[in-house]
């Protein structure tokens, strides 16, 4: 881990309105970009039925709908490895823009374009072409957001800053379930499926140029600012002194990074699915309506990581919050198909736990040095997400054929994770 001081920014002051000025319209940014990314995978049965031809079987369709959605993910290391080695050269603020602004866009085509029935195979072939934009515009959003607030605000208050970032990211998960609910409430099935699916693109591509414009009123941050009046900016290409130099940041960075994946697609993609299998039998709008509790529980979590991080140590943190997730977990996943009343108020502690990731990103924008820091983060975090996210529904789905409790089992195991890197961090003073 690196022992460059972190940040230029005076560690004693308080945060300022200027200071929560930064973190709103990040947050807000944030909510709305991982709304655009994630609103996809609300309405995949609908868009596969619309991109791909009417005689392909459901089950070709259906690999075919979710290898677009997947491609997202598959593009990430790559926009976001690109888009940091420029944020380290050029600036965070014009990446932190341009990443929003290339999520917007595709969003809002994919509201407007023509279907299969319309103008043939161009219809899949445009929606994979956007998605892949979307995935690199993501790639560098997250990564890029972590690091431009934590370079705005205090050392003391690092935690906080990327905490409340967070769960303006996870916030976004919320708003795109709400949305198809919301959807799927107001119009039929025939109505969605002819026009009323456009609306969520549609919407979220409007909301997302409108935060490209809030952007403008932010400043590149004062780390960046004295790396360039100092002339002190990264003298080779980035990525190259991150792999050289940096390795076990590298390394504690893809591991968190395990652990915020795990969190995230098992606790709260897919669990939602899992509570309908004949195991749990909880109908759709039960499980929907748990999951959105869980996801707000969430968004609380991490900002209290972030907060607790900056006051005890981000080691302290995983060690203690890795050891409540593993417990409210199994509870959650070995009771609530016999204690049926539980599935609210566990469902929502144990996404309140799975909120201990909001101190993943203080000990990420802390484990490099200024001048490849974006780098360094960017490609510790897509490389991870885009092999763990990839693999973590396999691996649970085949566990779930072995066990029904396989999403107890893999959120221990990742529980574990989190707790033996919070004990390296603790030896490290971390």
């Amino acid at each position: 881990m690196s022992s460059v001081p972190y940040s230029t920014v005076p560690a004693v002051r308080p945060l300022t309105r200027s200071d929560y000025k930064t973190l709103s319209l990040s947050a807000l940014g944030g909510a709305l970009e991982f709304y655009d990314f994630i609103i996809f995978v609300f309405f995949a049965t609908v868009v596969g039925g619309l991109f791909f031809p009417a005689d392909m079987p459901d089950w070709l369709r259906q690999i075919q709908t979710f290898g677009i959605f997947a491609a997202g993910y598959l593009a990430r290391p790559l926009g976001g490895i690109v888009m940091a080695h420029f944020g380290d050269l050029l600036g965070r603020k014009k990446m932190f823009t341009l990443s929003i602004f290339m999520m917007a866009v595709p969003t809002l085509l994919m509201g407007l374009l023509p279907t299969y029935e319309q103008i043939g195979i161009l219809a899949p072939l445009a929606l994979l072409l956007l998605r892949v934009i979307q995935g690199a515009a993501i790639g560098g959003e997250v990564p890029g957001a972590w690091v431009f607030v934590a370079e705005h605000v205090p050392d003391r208050h690092v935690g906080y800053a990327c905490g409340t970032l967070t769960s303006g990211l996870t916030f976004g998960i919320l708003l795109g379930s709400l949305m198809a609910t919301l959807i799927n409430t107001l119009y039929t099935p025939a109505e969605v499926k002819e026009w009323a699916w456009r609306v969520p693109f549609l919407v979220g591509g409007v909301f997302g140029l409108f935060s490209v414009y809030l952007r403008r009123w932010l400043h590149e941050t004062p780390v960046f600012a004295e790396l360039q009046q100092r002339k002190a900016l990264a003298d080779e290409i980035p990525l190259k002194t991150v792999v050289r130099g940096h390795g076990s940041a590298v390394v504690v960075s893809m591991l968190l990074t395990w652990v915020l994946s795990a969190g995230i697609v098992v606790v709260i993609l897919m669990t939602p699915t899992v509570l309908q299998s004949p195991f749990y039998g909880f109908d759709a709008a039960t499980a929907l309506k748990a999951n959105s509790l869980a996801i707000l529980c969430l968004t609380v979590g991490c900002i209290a990581s972030g907060a607790l991080a900056d006051r005890f140590g981000a080691g302290r943190v995983f060690v203690v919050g890795g050891l409540l997730l593993g417990l409210s977990a199994w509870s959650f996943y070995t009771s609530v198909n016999v204690h049926r009343e539980w599935l609210f108020p566990l469902y929502a502690l144990t996404g309140l736990f799975v909120g201990t990731i909001g101190a993943v990103p203080f000990v990420m924008v802390k484990a490099f040095p200024a001048a490849v820091r974006f780098t360094g983060l960017s490609f510790s975090y897509n490389l991870a997400y885009a092999i763990f996210g990839g693999l973590t529904p396999m691996v649970v789905s085949l566990l779930m054929k072995w066990d029904p409790l396989g999403p107890a089992y893999y959120v221990g195991l990742l529980c574990g994770v989190a707790v033996l890197v919070g004990v390296y961090l603790r030896a490290g003073s971390r």
